[in-house]
């Protein structure tokens, strides 16, 4: 019998490797690819000599890892991006994933020449992008999106996951039992699986959200309550034939979005635990998966990789995102950032468990297409994002933020700002500061100096301000410490232009200024209805409205209505065999 310190020492050795082996991610690999490398060369087929084959072990450690990925991803997304793409990505993680499943498996029942359920069933395994890897590549990649691709790419990734679960599931019991199967069945058992998970969510979400704003404990157990009681939502939902996957996503996004004393900090123990869950499922996957094997099926898990990635994930999402206008250059985003990562791996797992004759080739032919994706897609994320021109200018906000215990109708926060040169507030006494009611300004530092501004106090360019305030002045005092108008910002000038028109300036005015020519009565629009209506979705941040020659760019919003606008001439078409032409309009 192994001693049980030389398994504890295994164990602490691999996540050390694995956090320390993390620092390559800022030169391109992601972060679970990694993890997944590690485990490999831990086991039997590499350095590490641990000959792990457990797969009841492996299924149970990634569905409690799952789990708490999800639960903390449910906890980070705010109400307000489901008004911006709610829809959309509820499009995707249903539409979509079956779209992608049919697609993959009617390509790997013809080129692997296998029975279509066989075919259909693997395609299942690999249709849905991982939480995971979504969430984990969109953090760590240094690339901000609009409001409108980040918000579709997270909260689908959050709510695939049920989808793709039930087709494999399904499947399997088709296979087994060789029975087909009807539209109406189909139909019926995803409204189930839905429906449960979703009132459950809900319904158990308000119960454990209510407990934490009730009860008074040490800080570090708010986010353990949090975590035991998101697994009992899980498995309660999953006893009742719902999906708890998206149960317990829900319960995150309920008790998340609550308003109670236990947030900042528990958010700080629930990403240690999130990235624990992380390193620990990929761990246990790497171990599990032999490498000679996958040597053996490179080929065809490269191209069945490959059409997933250039054929099924664009044609799904295409056909998903089209009631919803989204740009041509946001849908081949949203297609490229379809990662595969666990969720994959663990449903390879399902035939495994079964018995399921061939199951071990289903498990190696989608182990490599994860890697395949991971190494593709996962490394390429910041580059495509330039590459489609959908990277904003990244915008200096609050350094800290700290949430007061208690409720109250009027909630305070503690903020921390640094006074950027453009701000208005660089080298004045904070009149600016003086309009917002209730505020406080309790201590100010000045490089390695804590200072305590009294009557007379002039602020300096790069101080750092620690406010207490109400919630509902952050938006603006960000607006007010980077300064406004972004003039003195190189890339915010590049992408938005370097003037700025005000939302309800109307079209005559911007005709008459830069000689734009309308049609009938769109002189009488003010600039944000027109653009409004072009769009034909709701704005965000970054969206961009092309008239005659000149480029209009949303650069903020209140209440979802638009504010400002950047201005820029748009660049000409160079004509052949001429130069450049001037182009038309003012300044």
């Amino acid at each position: 019998m192994i001693d049980t310190n030389v398994i504890l020492f295994f164990v602490g050795l691999l996540l050390f490797l694995s956090v320390l082996a993390s620092s390559l991610a800022r030169f391109g690999p992601p972060l679970l690819l990694i993890f997944l490398i590690v485990g490999m060369l831990a086991g039997e087929d590499g350095p590490g000599q641990i000959n792990f084959n457990n797969v009841p072990v492996a299924y149970f450690v990634a569905n409690l890892a799952l789990a708490v990925i999800l639960l903390d991803g449910g906890l980070r997304t705010h109400f307000q991006t489901f008004r911006v793409a709610l829809r959309p990505a509820l499009s995707l993680a249903t539409f979509g994933v079956l779209i992608s499943a049919t697609l993959a498996g009617a390509f790997i029942a013809v080129w692997l020449n296998v029975d279509w359920r066989y075919g259909l069933l693997l395609g299942s395994i690999v249709a849905s992008t991982d939480a995971a890897a979504v969430f984990s590549q969109l953090r760590n990649s240094g690339v901000t999106l609009n409001q409108r691709v980040s918000a579709t790419l997270e909260i689908e990734s959050g709510t695939n996951d049920p989808m793709a679960i039930f087709l494999v599931t399904f499947l399997l019991g088709a296979i087994e039992s060789d029975k087909g199967f009807t539209p109406s069945t189909i139909l019926s058992e995803i409204a189930h699986q839905f429906g449960i998970g979703i009132a459950g969510g809900i319904v158990l979400g308000y119960v454990l959200s209510f407990l934490i704003s009730r009860l008074r404990l040490v800080e570090g157990l708010y986010a353990l309550l949090i975590v035991s009681g998101g697994l009992m939502a899980f498995t309660a939902i999953n006893q009742l034939g719902g999906s708890g996957f998206l149960g317990i996503y829900v319960v995150g996004l309920v008790v998340g979005n609550r308003r109670n004393h236990a947030s900042e900090h528990v958010f700080r123990v629930m990403d240690g635990l999130a990235w624990l869950a992380q390193a620990g499922m990929f761990l246990v996957l790497g171990l599990l998966v032999n490498p000679n094997q996958l040597w053996d099926h490179a080929g065809s898990a490269a191209l069945i990789a490959l059409f997933l990635i250039f054929v099924a994930r664009p044609v799904a999402v295409w056909m998903s995102l089209l009631p919803f206008h989204f740009p041509s250059r946001e849908q081949g985003f949203i297609a490229w950032v379809g990662l595969r990562g666990a969720v994959p791996i663990v449903l390879s797992l399902f035939p495994l468990m079964a018995d399921l004759e061939g199951g071990q080739f289903l498990f190696d032919i989608t182990f490599a297409v994860v890697l395949v994706s991971l190494l593709i897609q996962g490394t390429s994320l910041a580059w495509m994002a330039r590459l489609l021109k959908l990277q904003l200018p990244r915008e200096p906000g609050a350094v800290a933020r700290f949430d007061f215990e208690g409720t109250r109708p009027d909630p305070y926060i503690l903020l921390a700002f640094r006074i950027q040169p453009a701000s208005s507030l660089a080298a004045t006494q904070g009149d600016a500061l003086a309009r917002f009611d209730k505020l406080r300004c309790i201590a100010v530092t000045r490089g390695p100096r804590l200072l305590f501004p009294k009557r007379g106090f002039v602020y300096a360019a790069n101080d750092l301000l620690y406010l207490i305030t109400p919630e509902r002045h952050a938006e603006e005092l960000s607006l007010l410490f980077r300064g406004k108008n972004r003039d003195s910002e190189p890339a915010a000038r590049a992408f938005f232009g370097s003037f700025i028109l005000h939302g309800n300036a109307t079209m005559a005015e911007l005709a008459t200024v830069y000689g734009v020519t309308l049609e009938a009565r769109q002189g009488e629009l003010e600039i944000a209805d027109y653009m409004r209506r072009r769009l034909r979705r709701r704005p965000v941040e970054g969206d961009v409205v092309d008239v005659d020659g000149l480029r209009l760019t949303v650069r903020t919003l209140d209440a979802g209505v638009i504010e400002t606008v950047g201005l820029r001439l748009r660049e000409p078409e160079r004509p052949e065999g001429g130069k450049k032409p001037r182009p038309r309009g003012g300044r």
